[in-house]
């Protein structure tokens, strides 16, 4: 399963990518999906099972993530 985190900004979904990485955690940066947003935007993509480590790395990080969101849903 997939998932993806969205960003306000590109430099946070670069940051986050990079962060994932650095923890081992398999992350791609891929465009926002139009169901999600009509804007033009990046989101990463991630393992659905590194969503809780995910997390904690974003917050400890103090990388602003806008929504996660599990692709399988939509």
């Amino acid at each position: 399963m997939s998932c993806l985190a969205t960003f306000k900004t590109t430099s946070m979904a670069l940051l986050f990518e990079r962060a994932c990485r650095g923890a081992g955690i398999s992350a791609r940066i891929a465009p926002v999906p139009r169901k999600l947003s009509s804007s033009c935007g990046l989101a990463c993509e991630f393992p659905c099972e590194a969503q809780e480590a995910v997390e904690s790395l974003a917050r400890e990080k103090k990388i602003d993530v806008g929504s996660y969101h599990d692709m399988d849903t939509l």
